[in-house]
C-alpha cells in the first residue's frame, strides 16, 4: 500500500481511527475527514497523515474534501465511507421522525456524495477501491433500529450495484458487516437502550451482544480495519460486490 492515498470518514473516532491507523500502517497516506477538527488531528498527527475537515451532508464540502485530498498525490486510491450515527433508538410507534430523516441524510446521503466523488475520481484515473461500511443490520433487522437498518441494507444495494458499474472501469466496491464494536458509540447506544427497555446495560450487552456470539466478546474496532485494509489492499483484486462480517459469529 506504499505511495497510495486513502480518505477514510468519520475517521476521527472508533471504527474510522482503526481504519485510518491501519492504512497508515501499510504504507498509505491517509487523509482523516470527519466535522470536528479537534478529534480528526491528533489521528492525524499520529500517523503522520492529513486532517480534513468535512460535513458529509454537505455536497459541497465533499466535493472540496476530495479535491483537497487529491492534490497530495495526484489520486484517490481508497475510500473508506464509515462516517455515520446509530439513529434513533425507539420503537417505530413513537420514534422521532426528525431523528430518522437526521439519520437517512447522513448514514445514506452522505455516503452517497462520497461515492459519486470517489467515482468521478476512480474512473478517470481507471483505478481505484471503495468499502462501504455497513453492518451486520445490513443484513438482518434488529427492533428499535429501523433507521439505521433501513440505512445499512441500503448501502448493501448500493454496493452490488456501483461493484457492476464501476467495474469496468477497474475500480472495486466491497462492504464491511460490523457486529457489535466496543467502543464509546456502543456505550450510548447500550445507555439509549437501558433507558427505553427499563433494564441494565450489562443485561442488555449480555442478552444482544456477547453471549449470543460464538465468541462470546465484543468485536475490537482493529478486527473491522484488518478487513477494510484486505479490501483496499491488492489481496482482494479480483474482489468486488462483495460483503464481509465482522460480527464474532453472531449467526
Amino acid at each position: 500500500m506504499k505511495g497510495k492515498l486513502a480518505i477514510v470518514t468519520g475517521g476521527g473516532t472508533g471504527i474510522g481511527a482503526a481504519c485510518a491507523k491501519e492504512l497508515a500502517n501499510a504504507g498509505c497516506h491517509v487523509v482523516v475527514t470527519g466535522r470536528h477538527h479537534e478529534t480528526l488531528e491528533p489521528i492525524a498527527n499520529s500517523i503522520q497523515g492529513t486532517a480534513l475537515t468535512c460535513d458529509v451532508t454537505d455536497p459541497e464540502q465533499v466535493q472540496f474534501m476530495f479535491s483537497k485530498a487529491r492534490e497530495i498525490t495526484g489520486k484517490v486510491d481508497v475510500l473508506v465511507n464509515n462516517a455515520g450515527i446509530p439513529g434513533p433508538i425507539a420503537p417505530i410507534t413513537g420514534v422521532d421522525l426528525e431523528q430518522w430523516r437526521n439519520c437517512i441524510n447522513i448514514n445514506l446521503f452522505g455516503a452517497l456524495y462520497c461515492l459519486q466523488a470517489a467515482a468521478r475520481i476512480m474512473t478517470e484515473q481507471q483505478f481505484g477501491s471503495i468499502i462501504n461500511m455497513s453492518s451486520r443490520m445490513g443484513v438482518q433487522g434488529y427492533p428499535m433500529r429501523s433507521a439505521y437498518c433501513a440505512t445499512k441494507f441500503a448501502l448493501i444495494g448500493i454496493t452490488e450495484s456501483l461493484a457492476r458499474e464501476l467495474g469496468p472501469a477497474g475500480v472495486r466496491v466491497n462492504a464491511v458487516l460490523p457486529g457489535a464494536v466496543s467502543g464509546e458509540n456502543m456505550d450510548r447506544i447500550l445507555e439509549q437502550r437501558a433507558v427505553t427497555e427499563g433494564r441494565t446495560a450489562e443485561e442488555i450487552s449480555k442478552e444482544h451482544y456477547t453471549d449470543v456470539a460464538a465468541l462470546q466478546r465484543w468485536v475490537d474496532p482493529q478486527e473491522v480495519a484488518r478487513a477494510v485494509l484486505f479490501y483496499a489492499s491488492d489481496q482482494s483484486s479480483a474482489t468486488t460486490g462483495d460483503k464481509m462480517k465482522v460480527d464474532c459469529g453472531r449467526f
